[in-house]
């Protein structure tokens, strides 16, 4: 949603992690605003407790072909410090290698489809609303029988921007579209688009999980969604992948979860509607 800046960690945590009078690099974007010490980085943590689940997972998790950022804990133990994590450093940049991500996306969720769903994700967008809760309810406004029910329920506003309410109208027109889908709801990272790191021929690195209870194919909608409307890809990409499960349905809601948060966002830029609505219109093609 925008550039990410960061002020360097606190000396105090820095010692908490064992890093103290180790000189600081920050990284940008790529690590959430993070700062390297060596090999281990430090990044502002959004929401307590979807970071301890990450590290959490992250900390066993293997994965066929990717890199995993791994945590490291405080010298107490914990995996979060005053709104601080720390993780290994992995080498990479973002590339515009879609396929490989989608690809990567599949073989991720093969490995977290025996994770328990967390009790976070159960809870619904509360007011005042943090960025989290912008998700929530974008992702539930995907899936629920009334497009957007959860957001005013939990408070939100109806957008007064015109990219904004083309946003709402459109996402009430694809609502139309759903049929049911029998896919389980599992697990997925679903936030995969300009967060995997490439460099050269190693295998892609993730340094975070973001947690969704969906199902995996629409992780991997997500991705495709996000790179046709902002990333350059190739018209191509729907149809590269339409060997998984139920896609057209699966891309019909990332979409609509897109949407959503640009409905919903507050930092959300006119510049981000034109290319989510020309891939709507691609997808209504499949349907």
């Amino acid at each position: 949603m925008g550039k990410v800046t960061s002020v360097e960690p606190p000396q105090h945590v820095c010692g908490t992690f064992g890093l103290r009078d180790v000189p600081a690099e920050p990284l940008g974007v790529d690590w959430d605003g993070g700062w390297r010490f060596g090999d281990v980085v430090l990044s502002p943590v959004a929401d307590h407790a979807r970071a301890a689940w990450s590290a959490k997972i992250r900390e066993t998790l293997v994965v066929d072909g990717v890199r995993l950022a791994r945590p490291v804990r405080s010298t107490d133990g914990r995996y979060v410090v005053s709104g601080w994590r720390a993780d290994t450093f992995i080498d990479g940049v973002p590339e515009p290698r879609y396929d490989e991500v989608v690809s990567l996306a599949t073989r991720l969720h093969g490995a977290t489809s025996q994770l328990e769903r967390p009790r976070f994700l159960v809870q619904p967008p509360v007011a005042p609303w943090a960025d989290v809760d912008v998700f929530v309810a974008a992702d539930r406004a995907a899936w629920e029988p009334v497009p957007l029910r959860s957001a005013r329920a939990g408070g939100a506003t109806e957008p007064t921007s015109p990219d904004g309410q083309r946003s709402v109208e459109l996402i009430k027109q694809l609502a139309t579209l759903r049929r049911t889908v029998t896919t389980d709801d599992q697990l997925v990272h679903g936030d995969l688009f300009g967060t995997v790191l490439f460099s050269g021929a190693l295998a892609p690195g993730i340094t975070d999980i973001t947690p969704y209870w969906r199902p995996a194919p629409w992780a991997a909608a997500v991705v495709v969604v996000d790179a046709l409307s902002w990333g350059g890809a190739d018209d191509g990409l729907i149809g590269r992948w339409d060997g998984l499960a139920e896609w057209p349905q699966m891309l019909l809601r990332a979409v609509m979860f897109r949407l959503a948060v640009h409905a919903l966002h507050p930092r959300s830029t006119t510049e981000a509607f034109p290319g989510l609505a020309r891939t709507a219109d691609l997808i209504r093609l499949i349907l």
